[in-house]
Parts: C-alpha cells; structure tokens; sequence
C-alpha cells in the first residue's frame, strides 16, 4: 500500500479555511481529521460509535451548544486516570475553539474562525512535535511555501514575459514589494491590515482588475505626501504613507492576475503571521521561489546564524564586545571602591564618553559581504551591532541616574540609532537575491527599532519614509572593483566576511575561469583552484592598502593539495596574514534536511594588525598561537609544492600500468581458468592484475602481458587474435593521435610501468573515514593496474613508514581530496614527505612490526575494507594495536616526547620539509 501523502501546513491552512467556509456542523471533525495522517478507517469508526467522537490516542471531540471551556476543563478531570490519554482533546461551539495537548500540556483557547491560522498546533498528528516544528520558524516557512506557489502561478500565466525575462525580474520585484507591505501592516507600520484589504475589497474575484489596482497603489507609495496632486478617491481613504528608500521606484511592469493568484495574495494577508519572520533566514528562503531547478535540488536553503557568529565574532564583534564589557566593569568597579565622591563621579563621566567614544566608532564601520545572496551576513552583522549599542545606552543612562545628572554629558538623549544601513554593502549576482537581501536590512532595522524601544522607552525612531537602504550592488563580485563599492577613507575601519560559492576547477564554466584567469595572470597552474579562490585574493589584494580585515567560509580545498602553494604564494605576496581560522566543521545548511559540508572558516589581516592569532576546533575552543600557515596550523608560511622525485631517500613511486584497451586484454576470474583450461600455454603470458579498490576489496583480475616476442609465439592463437583485434580496432578509432599510435602493438598495455620485483601497493584514492589508507606488499609479480602506485624495489621497513600516523597527517594535510576521498598523489605526497635519516636499528625494528601487522591481516581475515573500518564500522582491534606500535617507533624518528596533536605532527614535518628542501638546493 503507497504512504499516505502528507498535506504541508500551507495546505491544511488553506483546507481548514475551506472547511469554514462553508461549515457543517456535523461533519466538521470528520474532514478536519481527514487532513492529518489518521486512517479514514478511523474516523469512520469513530463516527459511527455514540457520545464523543473518541480515536484512541489520537483524539477526543466534543461538540457543545456553550460555554466550551468549561467543556474543556470536564473532559480534563474525565481522562485524568486514564492510562492511554488521547493526544489532543477539542471541544467547540463554533463560536470558540479549545483544546488541549495532553503530551505537551500546550493548550489553544480561539476564535473559530482563527482555525487555519492556528492549524499548527495539530502537526504532531503528522509526526512533527512543537519542538521540531518550531526549529524552523513556522513563519519563515509558511511564507517561503506560499510565495512558491504564488510564484509559479504568475509564471504559468504571465508565459510570454517569463520568456523574455530570463532572470524574472518584474516578477521579483512585485513579490518582494507585496512581501515589505505585509510586514509592514502586520507590525503596523502602516495601517493594520491596509494593504490585504486593498486587495480584498478594491479588486474583482477573478483578479482581472488587480494588476491596475496595484500598479496606483505602488506608484502612490513612491510619492511624498505633499506631492500626491492626483490620487485616486479610492487611495485617499487608505492613507499610505510615502515609502522612499528607491524600493517603489522602479515602476511596476505589468502582469496577469487571476481567481487563484488573488486568492493566494489574500491568504498570504490573512493566513500568516509577518510580525515573526526572521529576515536572516526568510530571504534565502524566499531566494529559492525563483529558481524552480534549486528549489528541487537542494530545498529552502539558510546559513545558520550560530555559524555566521563563527565568521563575525573573531572578525570584529568580540574586541567591540569586549571593549565594551571592560568599561561597564570599570562603570560597576569605581561605584564600589573607597575613593571620594567627586573621583567617582570624575569617573564615571569619563566612562561616558568613553561609552560613546565606542558608539562613534561602532556608527563609522563598514561591512561588505562581497556574496552576500539575500543578506545573512548582513543582517545578523546589523543585528548584533545594534544589541551592542542598546547595551551601551542602558548602560550610559545607568551611570546617569547614578550620578543624577541625566543628560548633562551626552547632550539631548539619543533618539536615532547611531548605526545606519548605509555602513552594510553587498554584491550579489542574482538579481531577485540582492533584492531580497535589501528588504531584509529594512525588516531586521524595524525589528531591531521594536528592541530598543522596549529597552530605552523614550527612543521613538521615524520609521517612514525609509531614510536610506543597504548599499546592496547587483553584479559580479570578480569583476567590480570593491573599493567602488565600499566608499571609505584610508582610516576607516572595514570588514569584509561572507560565505563565496566554492565550484572545483572541473565543475567551473568557461566564463568562470576567464574570471580566475583575469585574477592569476602569469600564475602557474591557477587553472586548477577553486573558484572562491578569486574572493580570496580579490580580498587580499583590498586589506592590505586599507584599515581592513576578512573572514570567508571557505571549502577547505584550499589548504589542502596542490592549490595550497599556487594561491597562498600569490596572497601572502600582499602582506597579509591569517589571524584566525576555524580548521574544519560540519556546515549546515538545509532547513529541510540539515544536510552540511565539511568547510573552514579563514581570518586574514594585514601583517601586524592581529596581535594574537586563534584556531579553533570543532569544539569551538580557541588556543592562542604565534602563526596560522596556508595549512590552517600553528607554524611558519610553509608551502609545498610538488615534486618530481623524492626528497628523502627512498624509490621512486610510479602510477600502475594502463592498459587502454576498452577492457579487450582483461579477464575476470572465471574467464581466465576457462582460458587456461582451453589453452595452456598462456598461463606464463596472463598475470594477476589488481588495482586500488580490488585489493581494499579482496579481489583482483588478470591481464593478458605479453612481449613482442610473446606475441609472435601466440600469434596464431584464436584468443590471442580475437583480442588483439578488437585493441587495435579501439585504439585506430581514438580521437587521440598517441593512442592511435598505440594500435600497432594491440599486445601491450597502453602505459606500462611493471617491473619484475618486489613491491609496496598504494590505492590512488581512499575513504576519508578510515584512520589509515590501507597499503600492501606483494611479492608475487602481479600487474599494478593505473588506480593505483607501486614502489618497486621498496624495503619492508618503508612500508611501516607510509602507513604510519606521520604519513597519514601528510596526506590529509597536503594531498587533498578527490570528492571526499583522500587522493594520494606522487608529486605531491611521496616526493614531499620528508623521512629523517633513520639508524640501521630503527629499520630493523619497524620491518618486524610491519611483518606483525601483515600477519595479523591474515589472521583476523576478511577484507581491508573490513578490517579497517569507516563510516559506520570500527577499526579492528588487533590491527588498530599494529599501527600504534608502528606509529611510537616511526615518530620517535621525529621526536622523542610523544605528540600530542595531529596539528603538532604536521608543523614538525614542514620544518623537516623546509629543511629538506632548503639543503636540496644548495
């Protein structure tokens, strides 16, 4: 049987409101139960049976002629014994509705006609408890769900300017505009209700007039009062008040309405309650309504404001916070200690002006998210300076009453908020983004006026017309000059944050990498990084000539691999340097499914601008270092780079062997003992082949090896020629001319590197959650196919070496990933990692406990993939016990005392690199 489909609480709203509309009294809880998921078995049954309408633990109805809350409280005291209560009890008289919910104890007392709005106070029928529900602001996604549906409506019936407007500007800018107006009449900036019954009373059921009704209400909007020489009779009575702030400047293009659009807009007046939106997260809700295809992928997208205060705490808000805490300490301390009365006050006045000293400071930042999407960043930015600055005024106004000289120092008490939209710049290339992002400050200012308001009652802010907006610029941050956008002074104090898209180098359109390449001109290799990497050194390049800093979420990409040297190396070239750095952390970001990306957070400064350098853990406790490198650890500016050859004293590392054949001189198991069975003489010419993931996986294949003169041996071999053919035929249709080339010895590998020794296996990519890559060594001559590298020739104790803790932190740190798997890489791992000289003794030593570790693999069977875990499985325990003891021997080459880090192994081997590298040279 298919599950039940599940109405969104935007859908029973809307049925509810149906349902009461055209009310039967008798049959009420019956279609009210049918919205949720409860069987219609259930309520069948239920109807049936006499007295209250009972679904146990579900329900418990009654209909009363009056007084229902006293109905209420009886049906209480009748089930209090009962051991299986139902989950809600409801009574009702039609006029009022109450209920109760038994689990929660959460009770409803409203007017029935309040149903729809009120519908969410029954979802835990649905399986969603108030706790869950309320994560996600009801609000936020009530109004995100409603403006979708909306939206596709006047698109699916507005087709010809939907075609011609690829970016659907003119339908952008209508809904954000009706959205400001229900704010606005909800928190009664205007008229309580004004614009929802401007729409219900001034415009026909079929929505045929509501295009020109809008179109006078907008225009009026963007008109001062002493101005409006010819308003509409029907506008006069509404009294609109001029809105300014350019948001009804843009004159409104002209659309199609119909009976289910105009009913969507009154529903969208009367249904939700916009007093309680968030700004910081309905815009990127919002953002989602015009872009159909995100909306499917990803669902309603928000950057959490807990992870925004990782970017803006260490960046700028925690010194102006506790500048701040410091004086309100001295305020409290000179109030307390024994010194003369006329000290104290001297003091405290001091303090004052102090306090405001700070409020002046705070009212000349400048703040530019430079992808800024609907304004997170911005608005939670504002947010806290403006909680900041209320803290001070009640502070100030208490150090006034104390001295009872009330605004003798400050002047006339401030009414007006020293903190201005005007000091918040964004970029945004999507234009219904920057929109959004821009209505959003004006809602976060109006919210944040109702906070002050409550805390310094004679603070009376003129709310319209708006006085000025956020300086949000549509365009592409790669390409604008940010100055440009940010007009400051050389002194001025600015702070760049934000979160910038991260696309790898192969997902990156042309255009995207014509913008890197405009970015990295005459940089080797820069075709490789990743595209955030412009935001990087386009911010650089800004702080270091001004009185600025940076902090950006970052894919932690960056400082990992080969792009670490080829970006880093162009940065610090600015005299910048990373004063803050949140290494790595879950960044959540679906309000859907809370789905979340291992990202870091990087603070830049110019070079002593940042007296103390933080790291922070995914505990989010900061330790004070001296320096943060390109690798996001305590050390020095070191960067690798990728090597040809080794650096210590070891063989050399080679791919495996490709064979570019479409699969012709391959065989599985199976078909190769059929084939020896048939013919018996290829045994000496097919070998055993294994690649990365079979030997992780337990298995292997053969290959067909031949000389050339094992080829003219078999040549008359019908296998033999079958196969041989069918290369040749793949390699003469290549589009490559050396693989063309390859087609006149159709009996050989494309790529052979095999050599008839003894040697160590590295998979070329492994699971990101395994503690160890596993590593073998093989004896038997088998084929190393290309997913993997082979050290020919490689001593047991080497082994030990690659698969110790040492290796391992090298190759998180500086190998990188393909995808979320670790990628082990010649250059830039084997050839780089720096081996202190180690004595005879300490060889020896290792080479038994590698022969231990390989002896326990087989004892304990099952595959490597078993054996040494991942995502959802440990570690085994005797294996585990292996690598420790090969991990002590293998570190006390490097140190004799213990590590205590991951972090302090790798600082250890970067100045061992350094030095390395340094003695390679002379």
């Amino acid at each position: 049987m298919s599950k039940k489909y599940l109405l969104s609480i935007t859908e029973i709203e809307d049925k509810v409101r149906t349902i009461i509309e055209n009310l039967h009294e008798e049959t009420f809880i019956e279609e009210f139960l049918g919205l949720f998921d409860i069987p219609k078995t259930s309520i069948t049954r239920a109807k049936s049976s006499e007295g209250d309408f009972l679904i146990r633990n579900k329900v418990r109805y009654r209909k009363v002629e009056n007084n229902p809350l006293q109905a209420i409280d009886k049906m209480e005291q009748e089930i209090v014994s009962q051991n299986q209560k139902p989950r809600y009890i409801i009574t009702t008289d039609f006029e009022m509705l109450y209920a109760k919910d038994t689990k929660t104890n959460d009770s409803l007392a409203i007017n029935f006609e309040d149903l729809p709005t009120n519908a969410e106070f029954f979802l835990a029928w649905n399986g969603i408890e108030k706790v869950d529900y309320q994560k996600e602001n009801p609000a936020d996604i009530k109004a995100a769900e409603r403006f979708t549906k909306l939206y596709d409506e006047l698109v699916k019936i507005n087709t010809e300017l939907a075609k011609k407007e690829a970016d659907g500007k003119s339908f952008n800018l209508f809904l954000i505009r009706s959205l400001f107006l229900y704010f606005c009449e909800d928190t009664e900036i205007i008229t309580k209700g004004s614009f929802t019954n401007v729409l219900k009373t001034r415009t026909e059921k079929d929505g045929s007039n509501l295009n020109s009704v809008i179109k006078e209400l907008f225009l009026i909007l963007d008109v001062p009062e002493n101005q409006r020489n010819n308003t509409p009779e029907w506008l006069k009575k509404f009294k609109f008040p001029y809105v300014n702030g350019k948001l009804f400047k843009e004159p409104h293009h002209d659309l199609y309405f119909s009976t289910l659009t105009r009913k969507l807009l009154i529903e969208a007046g009367e249904l939700l309650n916009w007093n309680e939106i968030n700004p910081d997260i309905l815009g990127a809700m919002i953002q989602t309504v015009a872009n159909k295809e995100e909306r499917q992928v990803s669902g309603m997208h928000y950057t959490s404001v807990p992870n925004i205060l990782k970017v803006i705490k260490p960046l700028f808000l925690d010194e102006l916070q506790a500048e701040y805490q410091r004086l309100s300490d001295r305020a409290d301390d000179y109030l307390e200690r024994e010194i003369t009365e006329k000290q104290r006050r001297e003091q405290q006045r001091n303090i004052i002006k102090d306090l405001n000293r700070l409020l002046e400071r705070m009212s000349k930042i400048k703040f530019l998210d430079p992808a800024c999407g609907s304004g997170n960043f911005l608005i939670i930015t504002y947010k806290e300076l403006r909680r900041l600055e209320i803290q001070i005024l009640v502070k100030i106004r208490e150090i006034q009453d104390a001295l009872k000289e009330k605004n003798v120092y400050q002047g006339e008490f401030l009414k007006q908020s020293k903190i201005k939209l005007n000091q918040f710049s964004g970029i945004e290339l999507d234009d219904f983004a920057h929109e959004v992002a821009k209505l959003s400050l004006y809602i976060a200012e109006h919210q944040m006026n109702v906070e002050m308001i409550e805390s310094l009652a004679d603070y009376q802010p003129r709310i319209l017309p708006l006085q000025e907006s956020g300086n949000i610029v549509h365009g592409n941050a790669l390409l604008l000059d940010w100055n440009e956008v940010v007009t400051h002074e050389v002194n001025d104090e600015v702070y760049i944050m934000g979160n910038p898209p991260y696309i790898g180098s192969k997902r990156q359109t042309e255009n995207q990498k014509q913008e890197l390449d405009a970015l990295f001109l005459d940089v080797p290799n820069h075709r490789q990084l990743d595209y955030i990497s412009g935001w990087f050194i386009k911010g650089a390049k800004f702080i270091h000539q001004a009185n600025a800093k940076l902090a950006f979420v970052t894919t932690n990409s960056i400082n990992q691999g080969q792009q670490v040297a080829v970006l880093w190396n162009e940065i610090f070239k600015y005299n910048v340097e990373i004063n803050f750095a949140y290494t790595s952390f879950k960044w959540a970001n679906s309000a859907s499914n809370n789905a979340g990306v291992t990202v870091a957070i990087i603070g830049m400064c110019p070079i002593g601008k940042s007296e103390f350098k933080y790291l922070f853990d995914e505990t989010e406790i900061a330790r004070t270092v001296k320096s943060i490198n390109a690798y996001l650890v305590d050390g020095e500016n070191i960067l690798v780079s990728e090597k040809s050859s080794p650096i210590s004293d070891i063989p050399i590392v080679v791919f495996g062997s490709m064979a570019n054949d479409n699969g012709n001189l391959i065989f599985s198991i199976d078909e190769y003992f059929d084939v020896i069975d048939k013919y018996p003489d290829l045994r000496k010419v097919i070998k055993k082949f294994i690649g990365g993931k079979e030997f992780i996986d337990g298995s292997y294949r053969y290959a067909l090896w031949m000389t050339k003169k094992d080829y003219e041996k078999h040549a008359d071999n019908q296998l033999i020629i079958k196969r041989t053919t069918a290369v040749k035929k793949y390699r003469q249709n290549s589009k490559r001319t050396s693989t063309q080339e390859l087609s006149k010895y159709p009996y050989r590998f494309g790529e052979c590197r095999h050599e008839e020794k003894d040697y160590i296996l590295i998979p070329r990519t492994s699971s990101e959650s395994r503690e160890y890559v596993p590593m073998g060594y093989f004896t038997d001559r088998s084929i190393v196919a290309d997913s993997a590298m082979a050290v020919y020739g490689a001593p047991i104790w080497l082994l030990g070496i690659l698969e110790s803790r040492m290796h391992m932190t090298w190759l998180r740190s500086i190998g990188g990933k393909l995808e979320t798997r670790f990628r082990y890489s010649a250059g830039m791992v084997y050839n780089t990692f720096p081996i202190p000289k180690l004595s005879t003794n300490r060889k020896n030593v290792l080479e038994e406990a590698v022969f231990e570790m390989l002896d326990i693999r087989e004892e304990e069977g099952g595959t490597l993939a078993e054996l040494y875990g991942g995502a959802n499985k440990p570690m085994n325990v005797r294996l585990r016990e292996a690598h420790e003891k090969i991990d002590g021997i293998v570190e006390r080459a490097y140190k004799q005392e213990p590590f205590k880090s991951d972090e302090e192994r790798l600082s250890v081997l970067l100045k061992l690199y350094q030095e390395m590298v340094s003695e390679e040279r002379k």
